[in-house]
């Protein structure tokens, strides 16, 4: 028997540890290599891959997908037209079709037929296990199968890939993944039974989980509007699996606020950050959350003599709606700011807009050292 291909032998060498890390739920990090090394090396769960390693696992990817759509052999011709709709029919076939797409995927992450296969499939799998019925076992099965599609497409939306990171196809994918998954807390009660910390203790927890997922793709591409405009919608599907009280979009914003403006103050120049921070402020009724954090971003500001653009919009718009004086009623940072010979805030108001806030940090500047 000859020996397999060199692309042959790339497709299997990849498929092995996509597979095992798909199988166990796993998320890797995958990067591409320089030419001198490979060409495939993992440790745990960091996997490299060279260029054209992965170009060669795709060609026999792509052969054995559309193969396998087209009812062609997959391995010979006992599997002639052997291939059944996804999640159907010959198990084999179904796996390598599994496979083949995740290699694809890796490769180019805006291949929609591949992406789509996957989706028809887990929809076919969502069909099967009615809701309405009341075995728990049928729905902790749902779970399983697409936590480990939720764990598929992490893996290539936070490993340091080229595209992956800002793929709408992969953002609106992930975005259906989570819908089907948070609908699990709309079940009545009753259904529910030990099921029912979906609601109470897994939504929030899977917000902050994609949170930390979104702030991730945002460091490996800044400016990341795809990973933030996913992440607001996935606040507004949500939203609406509260238990009553307080407003679900309340409190999902109290819980990612800090996170989300640490991460801000992190990296001052990403706008993409600040846009999502004040669209998590607007959602917080609370006055003191939003003065406290406009005062934080000031003084982070006012510290490292901060002057980009993004800050200080994101300052102007988030006082808006806040007193003129209330930061100046801050008792660590009055006394300081009331020294100025000009008033220690621009009428927030102005024509001016954030060039006012920044004229009026280089004030502050001009007036003495930094204000701690």
């Amino acid at each position: 028997m000859s020996p397999p291909s060199t692309h042959d032998a790339a497709f299997q060498n990849l498929a092995q540890i996509l597979s095992a890390g798909y199988q166990n739920n796993e998320v890797l990090e995958i990067e591409i290599l320089p030419p001198g090394l490979g060409p495939l090396l993992q440790d745990g769960h960091s996997v490299g891959i060279t260029k054209k390693y992965l170009v060669q696992a795709f060609v026999t990817a792509r052969r054995n997908f559309f193969g396998a759509l087209k009812g062609k052999s997959l391995d010979g011709p006992e599997h002639e037209n052997s291939t059944s709709p996804p999640g159907h029919g010959n198990y084999a076939s179904d796996e390598l079709l599994l496979v083949s797409t995740e290699i694809i995927l890796l490769f180019d992450c805006e291949h929609l037929t591949a992406c789509n296969w996957r989706k028809r499939r887990l929809a076919a799998s969502i069909l099967r296990h009615d809701l309405a019925d009341s075995d728990k076992g049928r729905i902790w099965s749902l779970i399983d199968v697409l936590s480990k599609e939720l764990s598929l497409i992490k893996t290539f939306l936070c490993s340091p890939l080229h595209r992956h990171t800002k793929s709408p196809t992969l953002w609106n994918y992930r975005l259906w993944l989570l819908t089907h998954l948070m609908r699990l807390q709309r079940l009545p009660q009753g259904q529910l039974d030990k099921l029912s910390h979906v609601s109470r203790e897994v939504i929030p927890g899977i917000l902050n989980d994609e949170l930390a997922i979104v702030l991730r793709a945002g460091e490996l591409h800044p400016r990341n509007y795809y990973a933030f405009t996913y992440l607001r919608e996935v606040i507004g599907v949500a939203s609406g699996t509260g238990d009553g009280g307080q407003d679900a979009s309340t409190l999902l914003a109290e819980s990612m606020i800090q996170k989300a403006l640490q991460w801000c103050i992190a990296h001052p120049a990403d706008i993409s950050g600040w846009a999502f921070t004040e669209f998590l402020l607007a959602r917080i009724p609370q006055y003191q959350i939003r003065s406290d954090a406009v005062r934080q971003v000031i003084q982070f500001a006012l510290d490292i003599g901060w002057e980009g653009e993004s800050l200080w919009i994101f300052v102007y718009s988030a006082s808006i709606d806040l007193e003129g004086n209330c930061l100046a009623k801050d008792e660590r940072r009055a006394s300081q700011w009331d020294a100025l010979p000009e008033p220690p805030l621009p009428r927030i108001r102005s024509n001016g807009g954030w060039k006012v806030w920044l004229d009026w940090a280089r004030a502050v500047w001009a007036a003495g050292p930094a204000v701690n």
